[in-house]
């Protein structure tokens, strides 16, 4: 076997990783979210996978990022691992696992929107259309799910907020990369985080002592696996191939929510429901979707991201 062919293959292999732990995130949370307030939970979370991520970048001897790599790195801890925590753990209050990721799959597209924007990206008149479709989807997740109450409408709102919080995450992030290792952005992004979420310390530290086991342990699973080995696994895929190959692997993310939580949960989302989340995912293939021209750039639907650098391992998210 070739170094290329070996390559690809460990890629794939972590990119498979990645996706199935991102999708049992959803569940977990889902189940975890019985005993723990959102934001205690996102703080139990970002806690665990801090200690493991800062383990790990004190035996590398990682250091601290350079200056220019902060503001990325303080923008995405806020959005991404703050304010994207607690909002889908509140919207998994409100609405099932699968619904969740259906609608928070809508953030591919999003990043793109932004990266756009923000960072001169290209957007084909194919990537408003998939946008379209996508919040279409979106719309009809939330009508579906109207017959429970308000508090679902609710839910598919807090999801929507959360995949904003996601992409401004990852876009702010893409100019930190640049200057610091993917491990030293991911670690200390997740510090911010955990230090926005200092505030829900008060109920993390009431709600343990009251939680049970399997709850408690749920949450540490959310840090220690979706968290830190999870965004470790999709940097070093990420390091590999293109940002867009990447993205198109997390589309998987929704189908496998949806068997996860039935089998977990007993949750099934109603016909309309998955009607809806396949409106999500058909808007994203249009926004990736090709042109006719034979072009091989990669698609826009994520910002490119650097190469890893020599003698760094790619980190997490």
């Amino acid at each position: 076997m070739n170094a290329s062919r070996r390559t690809e293959l460990l890629a794939a292999g972590a990119a498979t990783v990645t996706v199935v732990l991102w999708a049992s995130a959803f569940v977990s949370i889902r189940s975890a979210g019985a005993a723990y307030s959102p934001g205690a939970l996102a703080l139990g979370r970002l806690l665990a996978g801090a200690l493991v991520l800062g383990t790990i970048c004190l035996v590398r001897r990682e250091g601290w990022p350079p200056r220019p790599a902060w503001r990325g790195i303080a923008i995405s801890g806020v959005l991404w691992f703050g304010f994207y925590m607690v909002a889908l753990n509140w919207g998994e209050q409100q609405v099932d696992a699968g619904t969740a990721a259906l609608v928070v799959n809508i953030g591919p597209i999003l990043i793109a929107l932004l990266g756009a924007r923000l960072l001169g990206d290209s957007v084909p008149p194919r990537l408003l259309a998939g946008m379209a479709v996508s919040f279409s989807g979106a719309v009809t997740v939330g009508l579906s799910m109207s017959g429970g109450g308000g508090s679902s409408v609710l839910g598919v709102v807090l999801c929507v907020l959360a995949a904003f919080g996601y992409a401004g995450g990852v876009v702010a992030q893409k100019p930190a990369l640049g200057r610091a290792s993917v491990l030293q952005v991911t670690t200390f992004g997740c510090l911010v985080g955990a230090v926005v979420c200092l505030p829900f310390a008060g109920q993390l530290v009431q709600e343990a002592a009251d939680a049970p086991v399997s709850a408690t342990l749920n949450m540490v699973y959310l840090g220690v696996f979706p968290t830190a080995l999870a965004f470790t696994t999709w940097a070093y895929a990420l390091a590999r191939t293109t940002a867009g190959r990447m993205g198109a692997t997390t589309y998987a993310v929704p189908a496998l929510v949806v068997v996860m939580s039935w089998l977990a949960l007993g949750e099934v989302p109603g016909l309309l429901t998955l009607a809806g989340g396949a409106l999500c995912l058909a808007g994203v293939a249009v926004s990736r979707s090709r042109r006719r021209a034979g072009r091989t750039t990669a698609p826009e639907s994520l910002p490119e991201a650097p190469e890893a650098r020599p003698g760094k391992a790619a980190d997490p998210a």
